[in-house]
């Protein structure tokens, strides 16, 4: 069985001084490791009634897709806004300095849908937290939320928590 965590590469101070990046797209090169990783992240979610999953831009989108087709269900991907060609509704977030919004179609999801949040990393959470109120804000029910990498000294798993949804990570890095 590969460690999935040594197959992240860390790169110290990008983008910025004092920030450890973990940076996935060493595992997705892995074919085993990609694998084990879609297996693992479906796996909490394979028993359950999973009508679409939503990937949050960029990696969410490779990761969710992967994902998708593994519980056999489809797509939505969440985007930054100006991204979508047709009428999308969005929600705002904080960034460290400023504000961005994420978008989705707005007739992606019909209410009451079960829906599944995927993405590659959870931080700070502040993007999670606008997917999370931005689908339930169209009428979905949220299954849950997976994610390879969890930062938990910056929170953001516990935030997600915080608003009922139950969060899955595949593995823990200390610092940020």
């Amino acid at each position: 069985m590969t460690d999935l965590k040594s197959l992240v590469r860390t790169i110290p101070d990008y983008p910025k001084p004092g920030i450890m990046f973990r940076d996935i797209t060493t595992l997705l090169g892995d074919a085993q490791g990609f694998k084990s990783v879609i297996a693992q992240m479906a796996e909490p979610y394979r028993t359950q009634p999973i009508d679409a999953v939503a990937g949050i831009e960029a990696r969410g989108f490779i990761l969710g897709g992967a994902v998708a087709d593994r519980l056999g269900c489809g797509f939505i991907p969440i985007r930054k806004k100006g991204k979508l060609p047709h009428k999308t509704i969005g929600m705002e977030y904080t960034l460290e300095y400023g504000v961005d919004v994420i978008e989705i179609h707005e007739d992606a999801i019909t209410k009451g849908e079960r829906i599944l949040i995927v993405d590659d990393l959870i931080a700070t959470g502040g993007t999670a937290e606008a997917a999370v109120k931005l689908l339930n804000q169209s009428g979905a029910d949220i299954a849950g939320a997976v994610f390879v990498v969890d930062l938990p000294e910056l929170g953001g798993r516990k935030l997600v928590e915080s608003h009922g949804i139950e969060c899955h990570v595949l593995m823990n890095f200390d610092g940020h």
